[in-house]
């Protein structure tokens, strides 16, 4: 433990040595040193609390948790926001308002979780228990108690769902506001703060709950604190995200399993009809091959075109840790390939693998594929796009199981479900004065370059928020870009945590 306490300790002189930034940052990072402790037992006293959206009664649980949270550090006007639709979880709201303030930013994070199988979690690891480790665990972090005088390394890491996305924005967001409250400073503008308990589940009733509470959502701008930031390890700022939409399709065969040596060569094999349908869909340059794809993309403008130019490479740093020597598009940066619309694979399905292997051919192949859309895109249209693909292959496209009728006229047919709360990409200028001022306010949080994305890989439902509330948006992001978001063994890196809680009390007090 000793030697751990000596590095952080030597990691705290260095970056207060080199840094240039703000002496109110200063202030909070010397504030979050001494009160480690608390902010990282209340951070995994809430990481404790399952968050499943569709988990009802412990969806009910985290949001009174963070409205506790939010109570307890003076925030005022305290409510559940509601959707129309009963049962749905509601947004957390509070607020802060600054006599003689003249501008309004809302702090949006979201409470619930992916689904979680412990059994594919490492072991010793548990979704709901919050474990600290030295490292990360593929590189050698070995799991240490949770130290008692609250000295904490940069690099330890805290293992739980939502231990990164997106349980730790709303920690930082909050213990900024903490950290700026007790040391005395005052806000520069007025404060809102937005928690959202459905995103992980699409975010299928977020337009209700704007659309009800219009007034009280009004602002300059909404800083949204989810995502990693880049793998180079810098802080960024992103102006747009990608839409999202998916398809489930499912190829069907024989009424019953088939023994593949009596009827191979003649009964069509499911798994392979749908593996040569996905195969169509892609030619081998990664370009999608469905027609009119990419038709309605929107250029980026200059400053756009000119951020990502001088966004770092990190492309051979990612073939490497991911153990790939290729990449799906060649020649195309990482960088380059997100602000692209995508088609992906999500997963497939037929018959049995492994020791559950049989010599069989099955009744059916399913697969689910997953469409990024960037501004121009509309998700309804580029559904269509890939099933009008689908029937161009030859395909009776249904929405049911087959019937005998249907079975017996068409050779090929497959059942496409398609998502029915999708949304489109966004993207705000980067031109806005507002949004220059949120650039130098973070720039000012970092002694190092802050990496400018016009558009991020992931999605979030952001064009309803221009829809409804005609907001502007931004997003910076705190998480490590290695912290398994959506799969097992998520995490949280300690120093990216508490920097969120700088730059989120930054952006509250800066001027």
């Amino acid at each position: 433990m000793k030697k751990y306490i000596l590095l952080f300790l030597k990691t705290c002189v260095l970056i207060q040595f080199v840094s240039a930034q703000s002496p109110n940052v200063l202030t909070i990072r010397k504030y979050e040193q001494q009160n480690a402790n608390n902010v990282i037992n209340e951070f995994t006293s809430f990481l404790s609390i399952p968050n499943v959206a569709r988990d009802t009664l412990n969806i009910k649980k985290n949001a009174a948790f963070i409205a506790g949270m939010m109570t307890k550090r003076g925030i005022e006007k305290v409510q559940f926001l509601n959707a129309s639709t009963p049962g749905v979880p509601p947004a957390v709201y509070g607020e802060v308002m600054v006599e003689g303030a003249k501008e309004t930013i809302i702090f949006y994070a979201h409470y619930d979780g992916q689904p979680v199988n412990p059994a594919q979690w490492a072991k010793g690891l548990e979704p709901f228990t919050p474990k600290l480790f030295t490292d990360a665990i593929d590189k050698t972090g070995q799991e240490i108690p949770y130290p008692a005088d609250g000295m904490y390394n940069s690099n330890w890491r805290i293992y739980a769902r939502s231990a990164s996305d997106d349980k730790a924005g709303v920690d930082a967001i909050l213990n900024a506001y903490d950290a700026l409250k007790k040391t005395g400073m005052q806000p520069a503008r007025n404060l809102k703060f937005f928690f959202e308990g459905e995103e992980e589940a699409g975010s299928a009733h977020i337009s209700e709950i704007l659309e009800n509470n219009k007034s009280i959502l009004q602002s300059d701008c909404w800083i949204i604190c989810d995502g990693p930031v880049h793998q180079s390890g810098k802080k960024q700022i992103v102006f747009g995200v990608r839409g999202d939409t998916h398809l489930d399709l499912t190829v069907y065969a024989s009424k019953r399993p088939l023994h593949s040596g009596h009827y191979g060569n003649w009964a069509p094999n499911p798994a392979m009809m749908l593996a040569k349908l996905l195969a169509s869909m892609k030619d081998d340059n990664g370009k999608v091959t469905v027609k009119g794809f990419y038709d309605d993309v929107l250029p980026l403008s200059a400053d756009e075109k000119k951020a990502l130019q001088e966004v770092p490479s990190v492309d051979e740093q990612m073939k490497s840790e991911l153990g790939i020597s290729g990449t799906e598009m060649p020649g195309v940066s990482l960088s380059e390939s997100i602000n692209m619309p995508s088609l992906n694979i999500n997963g497939m399905q037929s018959g049995n693998t492994g020791k559950l292997a049989s010599n069989q051919i099955p009744t059916f192949a399913t697969a689910v594929i997953d469409l990024r859309l960037v501004l121009g895109n509309d998700w309804k249209r580029q559904q269509l796009k890939v099933i009008d693909h689908i029937k161009a292959q030859g395909y009776y496209v249904i929405d049911h199981e087959p019937t005998d009728e249907q079975r017996s006229k068409y050779a090929k047919i497959i059942k496409v479900i398609g998502g029915e709360a999708d949304y489109n990409a966004q993207r705000t200028s980067m031109e806005l004065p507002i949004i220059k001022k949120i650039i130098r306010i973070v720039s000012a949080t970092t002694k190092d370059q802050v990496v400018l994305q016009p558009t991020s890989g992931g999605s979030l439902p952001l064009f309803l928020f221009e829809k409804y509330l005609n907001a502007k948006t931004v997003t910076v992001p705190l998480a490590n870009h290695d912290n398994n978001q959506h799969a097992e063994n998520e995490n949280i890196r300690i120093g990216n945590l508490f920097d969120g809680i700088e730059t989120m009390a930054g952006l509250m007090t800066e001027k």
